[in-house]
């Protein structure tokens, strides 16, 4: 079986913007569920409203791809999944290793879509003495002593960091060593990695804190609409109250004269 060691996606050998290449698996979610529901084509607008993007930006993608659908018919919902897993390097096996199996790393370990979108976790690793042994989703824990070998016995190139922020450093270090090229972070600190090793950090709260912003922008907008302006009505002459002096300007003066 192919493994991640041996065989790396031509994305950026054949030119495609890294912008298209992070919509790609957003194209693939939706295609997946059409072909789920067995349905054969898709026109670029249907396709986009379901990945979130606009029809002229998913064309533009597409055509990197080289594919252009049909007119008046649109997109071949199969030959698209074929063609973005493709160039995803997802028809081939890419063994995984997550490092930190604390809340965070099993439930990682017992997420049921590593499988069936071409990963396949081939070790659960953690520090702590008391894990080692301990199946988790049916894997067995094994401690960080083994990493190295490991990764060279699994032939791994990507990892995954669900440690403390305090040792991640650490564990990025030891995983590139050992031949990792690429990490997936979720971790709350900055990786530092050598060239040629791509980072993909996931922190939950500042995606948190970023949805905290938009909320209070919208409760900070809905207010400001509720405050109705003064509103502002002429009377006649004859009922209009006594005149007082007044600046030049026309406001009344803070302290009234004597």
């Amino acid at each position: 079986m192919a493994t991640g060691r041996t065989h790396r996606p031509a994305t950026r050998s054949r030119g495609i913007p890294e912008a298209t290449v992070a919509r790609l698996p957003l194209y693939l979610r939706a295609l997946t569920a059409l072909s789920e529901r067995s349905v054969p084509t898709v026109s670029s607008e249907e396709l986009a409203a379901a990945a979130g993007v606009n029809s002229a930006k998913l064309r533009k993608d597409f055509s990197y791809l080289g594919s252009y659908g049909t007119r008046g018919v649109g997109y071949d919902v199969e030959y698209l999944v074929y063609q973005i897993s493709r160039e995803l390097g997802l028809t081939q096996d890419w063994p995984v290793v997550i490092v930190g199996i604390g809340n965070l790393g099993a439930a990682l370990a017992n997420y049921g879509g590593f499988a069936s979108r071409g990963f396949r976790v081939a070790a659960l690793i953690d520090a702590d003495p008391a894990m080692a042994g301990k199946p988790v989703a049916g894997i067995p824990v094994q401690h960080t002593d083994e990493l190295e070998q490991i990764v060279e016995d699994e032939g791994v190139s990507i990892g995954v960091i669900a440690t403390p922020a305090g040792a991640a450093q650490q564990v990025c270090e030891r995983l590139v060593a050992a031949g990792v090229t690429s990490i997936l972070n979720f971790a709350p600190t900055v990786l530092s990695v050598p060239d040629g090793v791509d980072v993909r950090k996931v922190d939950l709260s500042i995606e948190l804190q970023i949805l905290a912003f938009h909320e209070q922008r919208k409760a900070g907008e809905l207010a400001a609409a509720s405050v109705q302006p003064p509103v502002v009505t002429r009377r006649g002459a004859a009922d209009q109250e006594p005149a007082v002096d007044q600046e030049p300007d026309g406001d009344v003066p803070a302290v009234m004269p004597t």
